[in-house]
This record gives structure tokens, sequence and C-alpha cells, in this order.
């Protein structure tokens, strides 16, 4: 025979709320008995409900909610069916199985803990996405660290082979000018008029005196 019980309102140990809707399945042993203290089974159901709900709220009433939802709930399901058999036997039945079909929250405890649960996840995102930013920030800063390094590698590198450059090309023009020191002043008074002049342009103008250093080689190129 079965028996659907009325949804219980239970206090759990931690003192939260849980709406449980739960069913047995029994068996009558010994009918006189069973007639004798109940009649029929409608007067069973008046008395085994009551059973059942004490039951309910002894063994869940004694458990925090993470353990009434765990997997540990089979072994409250058989300290509940224990205790309703203890006094079944009484009218001649015996428990073939109970079970909770389903057990709630009310709809405010609900909420209150899904509202914690979100604001949860939500501190788990932001701190996520803390460490997130923080981890980028240290690449960046790393990869500028490395990218001004380098920099600065090359442009010592780069001066080191220009001042070996200039090195090797005023070696070169000093020992090529060397030779001919009349050709070097030659060539040295033609770089100062091709910049005085300001090569390309026709409006260039010196106030010099004729006798001046500068016009030496304007008159002969021997200087004369």
């Amino acid at each position: 025979m079965d028996f659907d019980a009325e949804v219980e309102e239970v206090i759990l140990s931690d003192q939260k709320r849980l709406l449980v809707d739960a069913f047995l399945r029994y068996k009558i042993t010994d009918p006189l008995k069973f007639y004798q203290s109940v009649g029929n089974e409608n007067g069973f159901k008046a008395r085994v409900g009551g059973i059942l709900s004490g039951s309910l709220r002894r063994v869940l009433g004694s458990d925090p909610l993470e353990v009434v939802l765990s997997v540990d709930r089979s072994e409250l399901m058989e300290k509940i069916q224990e205790g309703i058999d203890n006094e079944a036997v009484n009218f001649g039945v015996k428990m073939v199985d109970v079970r909770i079909k389903r057990a709630d929250l009310p709809k405010a405890n609900s909420e209150a803990i899904f509202a914690r649960m979100r604001a949860e996840r939500e501190k788990e995102a932001r701190q996520f996405r803390a460490e997130g930013a923080e981890e980028s920030q240290r690449i960046t800063a790393k990869a500028e660290k490395e990218r001004t390094v380098i920099i600065a590698e090359a442009n010592k590198e780069s001066q080191t082979i220009r001042g070996e450059g200039d090195g090797e090309s005023v070696r070169i023009y000093a020992e090529t000018f060397g030779k001919d020191e009349d050709f070097f002043a030659f060539y040295r008074s033609m770089e100062a008029y091709k910049k005085a002049f300001n090569e390309g342009e026709d409006d260039s103008t010196l106030i010099l005196s004729p006798d001046s250093d500068f016009f030496k080689y304007f008159d002969k190129k021997t200087g004369k």
C-alpha cells in the first residue's frame, strides 16, 4: 500500500526551513491487529501521517541543509523509516520504503540563498578579473622592459658602429689629405662654399672683405 503525505515544513538544525514532500509504502502483516487498531486504510493514513511528520521533523531537524541535500540523505531516510516502523508495528503494519520526492526551500529563503550565491559568484568574477588585469599589467610591464632594453642595446650598438665608422672616416681623410695638404685646403674651402651659399638657392648673400681667406680660391685654383 502507498501513502502520499502532505508537504511538511521542517526546520533544520541551521534554522533553515525546508518544504518536504514524502511518501511511504507499507505492508499489512497482521490484518486482525490492523483492523482492531485503525479500522481500515483511511484510519491508518490518519495515524501514520502524524507519525511520518514527527519522524521527518526529528531526523531532518538534527542536521543542516547541506547534509539533507547531500548523498547522506539515504542514511537519513533509513532513520526516518526505522522510526516509523517502530510505531507502525502496533498497527500490524511494516514499512517497506520511505522516500522524499522533493525538498525545496520556501520562496523567500530560496530568493535569499540565490542572492547570496549570485553575490558570491560576482565576487569570484571580480577577483578573476582583478587577477587577469594584474597579470596583464605584469606581462605588459615585462614586455615594455624588454623593449626598452632591446632599443637601448640597439642604440648602443648603432652608436658604437657609427663611432667606429666616423673614426675610420677620419682616419681615411687624414691619411688621404695628409698626402696633399694643398688639395685638402682646397676641398675644405669647396665644402665651406657649398654650405655658405646654400646650394640650390639663388638669393644667398655674403658681406666679406674681398681679400678674405674665404675667397682665396675664387680668383685662381692656386689660391693666389
